[in-house]
């Protein structure tokens, strides 16, 4: 009986482990011309790790692996969200990567182990089984960068990517080993017991502090640690692209909430002064050198760094609807981040990437479809009401007010409207220039009507934000501060 209460919490993990090494040999056997049989395979994983992850839903917070693992109701969420952005991942980029050749059963498998790691650092407890779900994700997308290997760009990226993650793993580990050191533990509430207690060493806990601060600082990719960030973006073909834009930044939040929010409360003075200097860098740098990119995925490379500061914000105010305003805005980050590399993957064709923002220049004449969900798409990231990127923001910035951080809500407002700026550019290319290639748009009929229930999604969740809103203080609030 043990046994299965221990394996119980992470049936979809187990489930998910086995499918990815039966498609890995199962792909052995398949034609290069049978792809579609590994692709569907990957997406029924998907949906069963998601009917596993409902159905051994329990109420309250269940530990597993002697409370190395964390079964709880944020933990379900944010699982959930992620087999969806890797579900709708896979369904923008397959025209892409069939083009390419690069629709092969690596990328699937991949992208599985991938979503594995994601798994494991949503469910972590314990500072072991956070750093191995961050490795195994980590090393996934190095790979996954790394895929195109005849083209120079991409192996650059990949080489840039993996030396710098590497670093920050260092990091990681080496402020692992302080706050072991200075409590005794690396299981996250015990931790938390300890600094609560007195019994750790001050010293030796701010300086395990400052590195760990560090480490998450670069896997968000928050200023002054996201160096990797444009050139990864630019450099990865635009599938691998949107798989590290969107589906992580679930799991980045789930793991700096925990150690932060979960392992590290008694320290709030502490973190979130550190957090007030990355949000409000990460804003200002990432805002200001967006406007001066010509290329679309370094914009929205830069565009993410503004983002993760903005999540940022949510976390230092050290309230509960602070962690839940955070938690929304990286679900509905995610969400925007879809669609918008979805659209450029819509737009290229073969030997022609749509990644520069002439090539969107005139596309309401070419598909008005597309362009009014490319401009609800880049609505919502400005925050223009009455799209959902409004609300989104607002609880944010509602959540910092009420922390008394008035003066940083204005900064992150001013910082906002400059970010307006390059989002609302590319509105205006869109309707009011004249396309420079009247070259038809191929896409799927799959890929058009997922794009649509993306871009009205986007519009419809800003009309009745009520539900996600809720679920997400809810979730927070059953998992993070039961302990």
């Amino acid at each position: 009986m043990d046994l299965m209460t221990n394996l119980m919490p992470a049936a979809a993990e187990i489930f998910l482990l086995v499918m990815a090494c039966v498609i890995l040999i199962a792909d052995l056997l398949i034609k290069q011309s049978g792809r579609l049989v590994t692709y569907l395979l990957v997406q029924l994983t998907l949906l069963g790790c998601a009917l596993i992850t409902v159905g051994t839903h329990e109420n309250g917070v269940v530990y597993a692996f002697n409370g190395m693992y964390v079964d709880d109701l944020m933990a379900d969420v944010l699982k959930l969200l992620a087999y969806l952005a890797v579900s709708m991942m896979l369904v923008y980029s397959r025209l892409y990567l069939t083009v390419r050749g690069l629709f092969s059963g690596e990328f699937m498998v991949l992208t599985l182990f991938a979503t594995l790691g994601m798994m494991v650092m949503i469910s972590a407890n314990h500072f072991l089984t956070l750093y191995l779900g961050l490795e195994l994700l980590s090393l996934s997308l190095y790979a996954m960068v790394a895929l195109q290997r005849d083209s120079a760009v991409a192996t650059e990226a990949a080489m840039k990517y993996f030396i710098l993650g590497a670093l920050a793993s260092g990091l990681l580990l080496y402020g692992m080993s302080m706050l072991y050191g200075a409590t005794g533990s690396l299981e996250l509430g015990a931790v938390a017991n300890a600094i609560q207690t007195g019994a750790a060493d001050k010293n030796l806990l701010v300086f395990g502090l400052v590195f760990m601060v560090s480490g998450l600082a670069f896997k968000l990719g928050a200023v002054p640690f996201h160096m990797w960030v444009p050139d990864v973006y630019h450099g990865a073909p635009t599938a691998m692209t949107m798989l590290i834009g969107s589906a992580p930044k679930l799991a980045a939040f789930a793991f700096v909430a925990r150690i932060l929010v979960e392992g590290l409360q008694p320290l709030v003075q502490h973190w979130s002064g550190m957090l007030i200097i990355l949000a409000v860098a990460s804003m200002a740098i990432g805002n200001l050198t967006a406007i001066a990119q010509t290329n679309l995925k370094r914009m929205f490379a830069y565009s993410t760094i503004a983002h993760m500061g903005f999540m940022l914000l949510g976390l230092l105010s050290g309230n509960v609807e602070g962690y839940g305003a955070a938690m929304f805005y990286t679900v509905i980050y995610v969400l925007m981040s879809l669609g918008a590399f979805g659209m450029i993957m819509l737009l290229s064709r073969e030997g022609f990437e749509a990644d520069s923002l002439d090539d969107f220049k005139g596309l309401n004449q070419r598909s008005p479809w597309l362009a009014f969900l490319m401009l609800l798409l880049m609505f919502s990231m400005a925050g223009v009401p009455p799209t959902v990127g409004f609300y989104a923001k607002f609880s944010v910035l509602n959540a910092v007010v009420q922390a008394g951080h008035i003066w940083l809500a204005v900064v992150a407002v001013l910082l906002s409207l400059i970010g307006a700026f390059y989002y609302l550019r590319i509105v205006k290319l869109m309707y009011f220039d004249t396309p420079e290639s009247h070259a038809p748009i191929a896409v799927g009929s799959d890929t058009v009507l997922l794009m649509s229930v993306n871009g009205l999604g986007v519009l419809l969740l800003g009309l009745l934000p009520g539900a996600l809103m809720s679920i997400c203080a809810v979730s927070v609030q059953q998992s993070l501060l039961l302990h």
